[in-house]
């Protein structure tokens, strides 16, 4: 049997191993000649494919329930893949959306609450709150 000290003791062995290796790679990483190059290309990349804040959703005509329920799917579903990609405020943003359009928002509030985190959770309202003021 293994005592406690002992699996202490290699637990934080394996932890110093691994932060070792995390600095030698980061080290190497940074040393390379052409890793800020290749930052700022992706960067550059990233910001041109991202797109721009000033374009608004089109929501459908409101008399179609077929044209609103998939307007609501999509909406639905891309917030939900943008939050998955850590785009938190486009995430948000289409939510808000399926919410606006969403003929039970109260109950479809209840599950986002359940299902988002906290935070998350309160920017949705803000946004909410926000739109419903203009």
């Amino acid at each position: 049997m293994i005592s406690k000290a002992t699996l202490g003791i290699a637990a934080a062995g394996a932890g110093i191993c691994f932060i070792g290796y995390c600095i030698y790679f980061d080290k190497k990483r940074r040393s390379d000649p052409l890793f800020k190059t290749r930052l700022r290309e992706r960067r550059k990349r990233a910001k041109e494919h991202k797109p721009s804040k000033s374009s608004s959703t089109e929501f459908p005509n409101l008399s179609d329930p077929q044209a609103m329920q998939r307007f609501f799917l999509q909406e639905v579903q891309l917030g939900e893949e943008l939050l998955a990609g850590g785009e938190i405020e486009d995430g948000v943003e289409h939510l808000a959306n399926a919410v606006a359009v969403c003929g039970q928002p109260q109950q479809l509030l209840q599950v986002l609450q359940q299902t988002l985190a906290p935070q998350i959770f309160q920017l949705l309202l803000q946004k909410l709150l926000l739109s419903a003021r203009n």
